[in-house]
């Protein structure tokens, strides 16, 4: 019968059955792993003005009151993200704070120090140093832990100061925890015995479902993402016009150098 069926559909279903006896086994022996965060992307666009107006919308009403952008005026946010001056004013300008201002939080030093363990950083440069994806998977990765001061952990940053101040929108996640029964390489691994976070869980929801907060984090970051360089906003738009530049400046080159041969040859 196999002598009948087609070359390439037999070597299909030979590579198929490894794969379905090892999917098997694993869910029969039910492997454990540490929760991946790794593969979440922030998948940051700068470009896109609607989103980084939600981001600054975000980081004013959750962030601002504790960490600082001191590199960022008020006037430089609203002039690149096309924030009318009214709108600033009413939504986003502290009070007795003029646009001119640079984004500091009015949280002082020491009383940061003395209620978190350390003072809250600036924020200014945060996602240049860190990266996107890293702050996507930080404020995506907090549980519960009655152990620590604030009540809560993070998978990105075990031990972090800071609270889930965002456990309102999401919720606060709860650990699943498993034990590994072999060791485990790579991410997600570890030696055997280790207890580790499977994944998280939402027993009681916040004001937002998962893929509302979801879009909720990725616009804060992409707002940081800016702030870390706002000078790229202006790059890349004028980024395709220096390209095509160049390329017209080529073919002038080009025919002013076969002007300047055809004597020669």
């Amino acid at each position: 019968m196999l002598k009948s069926l087609p070359k390439f559909l037999i070597a299909a279903i030979v590579a198929a059955v490894p794969l379905a006896q090892a999917a098997e086994h694993e869910e029969a022996s039910g492997q454990c792993r540490a929760l991946e965060i790794a593969h979440w992307k922030a998948d940051t666009e700068i470009g896109n003005s609607a989103s980084l107006q939600r981001g600054a919308r975000n980081f004013m009403g959750y962030c601002a009151g504790c960490h600082s952008m001191k590199y960022m005026r008020y006037s430089r946010m609203a002039a690149d993200l096309g924030i009318p001056e009214a709108q600033l004013e009413a939504a986003l300008l502290p009070a007795g704070s003029s646009k001119n201002d640079y984004i500091t939080a009015p949280l002082d030093a020491t009383d940061g120090s003395a209620w978190f363990g350390k003072a809250p950083p600036d924020l200014s440069l945060i996602a240049r140093s860190r990266g996107t994806d890293y702050l996507y998977q930080f404020l995506k990765s907090f549980y519960a832990d009655p152990a620590t001061s604030s009540g809560v952990n993070n998978i990105s940053l075990p031990g972090t100061a800071m609270p889930h101040v965002l456990s309102a929108l999401q919720g606060v996640p709860e650990a699943v925890r498993c034990t590994l029964t072999e060791s485990v390489g790579g991410e997600g691994g570890g030696a055997k015995g280790d207890v580790v976070v499977q994944k998280l869980e939402v027993p009681v929801a916040g004001q937002l479902s998962a893929a509302e907060y979801d879009a909720f984090v990725r616009d804060t970051v992409n707002f940081l993402d800016y702030v870390g360089e706002p000078a790229k906003l202006h790059r890349t738009s004028i980024g395709i016009w220096v390209i095509l530049f160049l390329l017209v400046f080529t073919g002038f080159a080009y025919l002013l150098k076969q002007e300047y041969w055809k004597d020669v040859k």
